[in-house]
This record gives structure tokens, sequence and C-alpha cells, in this order.
């Protein structure tokens, strides 16, 4: 039998750029709201389109604080000697000034989930130049941003997936990030055994960074396996054909001429000033915190605090019904429809208030669990509201005998080879026939008075 090839062993690195929900700029005081404007060049001015003469702002203190406070959630050593804010130069049509300033490192030597996490740092956001119709919009140009550099760590397209999961999901926890789709950036990082290092510029989701990855490994193996050689390149991401294009050979970090921007004094971080910056909930303390005040099971906790929008919905539900009956329905039901729909809970119209009606219509035995179930399924795209549907649609729990018996009496006439199982002793046959006239009953009968009235009638 002949030996299957072994595949080199890959090395994947991520430098990820996330904007900080600062009301200005890091170095003016424009506004940020970028991702709301649909006129290009107009949150601007003279610093941030880098204008001849124009000097920078002092450092926006939140957007500073906020770094600091990301790079202790990361574990990391928080630089307190003399910290630079450095040009990092090269010519593009979204640089107005030929550089962008970004900090020397604010934090270094973390690590999340087994990750290192080489440094953290604070720096501005470039424009958005349109490759097609060659337009820059400078709306977006001085955002602040938290780049956060890891080591080579991961080795799967699956472990870098897993990974900027649970670090976006640590992030929404504080607070201090937009959380608009699509302004999350990663610049990937791949080399196979023995291999040049190919870097894959601003892909900007997880899914993304998930298919270029596996992409990338692909077509490194493939060229190996023609006699090619990995070339040290920089590659964009194209998300339509789900392939990565060369785009220039990559720079070392000497080409970007870093100097010291003479306009911006040195950062030192007073210990007073690190100390006194207050940390989030993380996801682990929150975990704690449901187990013990709304008495859930640990497995429900562990889902709920993976996606802070999950835990925030639970939140909000809880104390309207039975928590450990809502923990149940958002890890089981709205999951599963999620999932179904490769979609996020904030990309539904899925919201407290419909899933508390959904709720009490079920505890008030209003209506059926699988009622409920098929509400659910519509409302997540819908956003309607499940008592009109109720009521609208007449799809009210069925408990009357009268109504129920004349459909058990139709199943049992329907289906002898069930009950003679069953009074054969096979007790699943039971169930088979309950499910029968629930089909029958578009999931609206009473379970508790179908499964009376089919032991009364079988004996």
């Amino acid at each position: 039998m002949q030996k299957l090839e072994e595949r080199p062993k890959v090395k994947i690195g991520l430098e990820i750029h996330v904007p900080i929900n600062s009301r200005q700029k890091l170095f003016c005081d424009c506004p940020t709201n970028y991702y709301e404007v649909e006129e290009p060049n107009i949150n601007t001015c003279p610093v941030c389109t880098g204008m001849p003469g124009a000097k920078p702002f002092p450092i926006n203190e939140y957007a500073l604080e906020s770094a600091v406070m990301i790079a202790k959630l990361l574990n990391c050593k928080i630089v307190n000697v003399k910290a630079f804010v450095k040009r990092k130069h090269y010519n593009y049509p979204d640089l107005p000034s030929g550089y962008q300033r970004t900090s020397d490192p604010i934090g270094t030597d973390g690590e999340l989930s087994g990750i290192g996490i080489w440094e953290v740092h604070l720096e501005e956001d470039p424009g958005r130049y349109d490759l097609v119709t060659g337009r820059v919009d400078y709306n977006r140009s001085g955002v602040p941003l938290v780049e956060i550099v890891t080591a080579p760590d991961m080795k799967s397209p699956e472990d870098v997936r897993n990974f900027l999961k649970e670090l976006m999901n640590l992030l929404r926890y504080t607070g201090r990030i937009i959380e608009v789709g699509g302004v999350m950036r990663a610049d990937v990082n791949i080399s196979l055994e023995s291999g040049a290092r190919v870097e894959i510029k601003n892909i900007n989701s997880v899914k993304g960074a998930y298919k270029a990855i596996k992409y990338e490994i692909m077509r490194q193996i493939n060229l190996r396996k023609r006699g090619g050689v990995i070339r040290q390149e920089t590659r964009g991401y194209n998300e339509k054909s789900m392939i990565t294009t060369a785009m220039r050979i990559k720079e070392t970090t000497d080409d970007y001429r870093y100097i010291p921007d003479p306009d911006i004094p040195p950062l030192v971080l007073e210990k007073s000033f690190i100390e006194g910056i207050g940390l989030p909930e993380t996801p682990q303390n929150r975990k704690k915190r449901l187990i013990e005040r709304y008495k859930i099971p640990e497995k429900y906790a562990q889902i709920l605090v993976r996606e802070k929008e999950l835990a925030d919905l639970f939140e909000d539900v809880a104390p309207n019904t039975d928590p450990k009956i809502a923990a149940d329905w958002i890890c089981r039901e709205v999951l599963r429809q999620l999932n179904y729909r490769g979609i996020d809970l904030k990309e539904s119209k899925l919201n407290s208030k419909i899933l508390i009606e959904v709720l009490k219509l079920i505890r008030d035995k209003k209506i059926t669990e699988t009622t409920g179930k098929k509400i659910l399924e519509r409302i997540i795209d819908s956003g309607e509201s499940p008592i009109d549907i109720v009521e609208k649609e007449t799809l009210g729990r069925i408990s009357k005998e009268d109504e129920l018996s004349m459909i058990v009496d139709d199943v049992i006439s329907e289906n002898p080879e069930a009950v003679q199982d069953y009074e054969s002793g096979k007790k699943r046959a039971l169930n088979f026939l309950m499910g029968q006239v629930m089909r029958k009953m578009n999931g609206r009968a009473d379970a508790e008075v179908v499964i009376r009235l089919l032991m009364e009638k079988l004996g």
C-alpha cells in the first residue's frame, strides 16, 4: 500500500486591526462614524488629510486607555518606559501624508488560549481607496486602531478561526470597539515548513480568514509539487472568487523607514494611569456569575458567554421567565436556527422582547412547544410579534378532550402495527402514536391530554 505524502507543517501568525469606539480620531477632533456616513470626505480636517503644516493634536486619551485595557486583558506586560509614536512611511493614495502614525508597543509578551501575543500597538487608520474607481474617501483616515500582533502559533485554518472568534468576543466585552460588520481587518502571515513567509492583506471577517488560509495553504503545496519556489510576498484576498492574488514583493521593516514623529512627545504610561484602568467582566467571569445567579447548567453558561450577544439576550430574557428554560431555548433552538442560516444573532430579527413572548405563550399553555419552535423559525427572519401570529393564524394549543379524542381514534385505527407493538410491551410505540396525533394537529395538541387519551384507549 502506497504511503500517503505528509503535508508540510504550517505556521500562521496574525496582525489584527480593530477600530476603537471613540468619538474623535486619534490626533484630531473629527468624528469617527465613517461607517454611518454615505457622503465621502466630510469627517475630515487638515490634520487627518495630511495637509502641509497641519500639526497633530495631543493623542486621544480614551483611545490610549482602551489600548492599555485590551493589552491587560491579553495578559501583556504594559510598557511604562518612553514609547514613541512613529511614522511608518509608504506611498499609497489612502495615506495623504505619506506615512501612518503607529505607536511603539504598549503591551508585549501576552497570551490568549495558548496563542502568544507579541505586541499591542495603537495606530491611526488610513483612508479608503477604491481600486476600481480610483477615488479615495478620508472619512476613516485617522480613526484610532488597536493592532494585535500574535506569535505564529496557529497551525491550521481552524486554529485561526477559533482564535479570532475568542479574541473578538473578548474585545466586545470591553465595550471599547466598533462592532459594525467588516471593521475588523486582519493580515495573515503563513509559512510552510522551510518556506518563505507570505502575507495576505486586509481580510475583514473570520470566515474570510478561514477561507483565505485554506486556499493559500493549498496554493503553496501545489506550487511546491510543480517544482515552484514560494516567494516572500504580499497577497490580497478576493472575497468573491475566494482566492489570493499577488500584490507586491514583501517589504521588510527597514523598507518602511520608521522614525519617531517629531510633532508628538513620547508616551510615558504612569503606574497610576495603568492601574487606574479597570477591566471589564471577562467571558470566564461572566460564566461563573451566570451559574451562580441564575442556577443554569455549566454547559449552557459556557455556550452563552462564547458570544456576548447571546449572553446579553439571556440576561434580558431570564428575569421574565424560568432562567433554565431561557438558557435551554437559546442554546438549543435559537442557535440551531442561527447556525442553519449561517448568521450571528445581531444579523437576525430576534430580540429579547420577541423571545420573551414565545416563552410566555408556552409557559401559559397558550401554545405547544412544537408551535413555539415553528414560530421561532419564522420570527428570526421576520421580527413579527409571536402573540400577533398566534391570534391571526389561530395557532393556540388545543386541549379539548372531545376534539382530541376523535384524532386519537383515527391514529389508533390507522396504525395497527404500532398498537400491537405497544400491547406487546414496546413502550416506544406510544411516542410514535403521539407523534402521529401531533402531525395531524400541526403541533397544536396538548401533549399531556394526548398521552392520557392514548393510554386510556389502548388499555
